[in-house]
């Protein structure tokens, strides 16, 4: 507990600097050179920030602390709040990709062959434009990695050609 408790008033601090900061996701991201789910992603704690990216962000952001900075360079504890999907938002994201998911895996199968998209080489944004109709459209992007599952063949197992040869 007192780990998610840390966690917590970490994200609190780093969420004021932004609110202290007046600027949104997309004006950080294109200060940093990244996109703003991942700039999001870093300011939750759900990133961890390369000391490449750390001036960047501290240009971007001057109120953070060298503590903070170094506090979000460490890897971060990846998790979600179960009750987090009861947020109108993100029940509707889940149900959208529940209710295409199933069309979009034929479609990754069909165009690369048995795999999957990566979560962890990956890439989110979100952007606003325009519909035909003049009305605001959400536009989510998920650019992951494609990759393929392997045939699991005895002799790939490092595992056991290690024990077989000791």
């Amino acid at each position: 507990m007192e780990g998610q408790s840390k966690k917590a008033m970490t994200i609190a601090k780093l969420q004021q600097v932004k609110h202290n900061s007046g600027k949104n996701y997309n004006q950080i991201a294109a200060e940093t050179g990244l996109t703003n789910v991942y700039v999001a992603q870093l300011l939750k704690r759900q990133a961890q920030l390369k000391p490449e990216t750390a001036p960047k962000l501290k240009a971007a952001l001057p109120e953070l602390s060298d503590e903070m900075l170094q506090e979000m360079m460490h890897p971060p504890l990846r998790s979600y709040d179960p009750n987090l999907i009861q947020e109108p938002t993100v029940y509707r994201l889940n149900e959208a990709v529940m209710h295409f998911g199933e069309s979009i895996k034929e479609i990754i199968n069909e165009e690369f062959g048995d795999g999957i998209m990566s979560a962890i080489d990956f890439y989110c944004s979100v952007d606003k434009v325009k519909g035909m109709d003049g009305k605001d459209r959400v536009v989510v992007t998920f650019d992951g990695k494609y990759l393929p599952y392997s045939e699991q063949k005895s002799e790939h197992m490092v595992s056991r050609l290690r024990s077989e040869g000791s």
